[in-house]
């Protein structure tokens, strides 16, 4: 199993782990590794110093596992993932369900979906509160 120190063209850094590195290189060739952040295909591997096991006399103490909330981009997917969770994917309705909860025709409740640049302004001009969250398409699966 190989880990890689990977980096997108936002200098959004992530891990991947590959069978091998001809399968990252297939991977990467075909498309399918992705910044699990804003989704940008254009991938480079970062330098990496190899792990060596010299036989220590003492035993390594444990490292204090690093949380995806200690940096800006961790934070961010902290963020994404709870709108997700606490709210509807309405999916290309989401113009119409908006309009239909400002004006008393349904119940409110968190919606989430898509929309033109068009139709937002629209909901925009007639004072109907909405906020444009890009997600990847990495994110709109279910996340392990």
């Amino acid at each position: 199993m190989k880990v890689l120190n990977l980096q997108c063209a936002h200098a959004h850094g992530f891990e991947g782990w590959f069978a091998s590195h001809e399968e990252f290189e297939s991977q990467l060739a075909s498309g399918l590794v992705e910044c699990p952040l804003c989704g940008d295909r254009k991938i480079t591997k970062l330098l990496a110093a190899p792990r060596l096991n010299l036989g220590s006399s003492k035993p390594a103490e444990p490292q204090a596992a690093s949380t995806e909330g200690d940096s800006p981009e961790g934070r961010w997917l902290q963020a994404v993932r709870k709108v997700i969770a606490q709210t509807e994917d309405v999916g290309d309705r989401f113009a119409d369900e908006a309009r239909k909860m400002h004006y008393g025709e349904a119940e409110e409740r968190g919606i989430r979906g898509q929309t033109t640049r068009e139709q937002a302004q629209s909901l925009l001009d007639e004072g109907i509160p909405v906020f444009s969250l890009p997600l990847p398409p990495a994110l709109k699966e279910t996340l392990q």
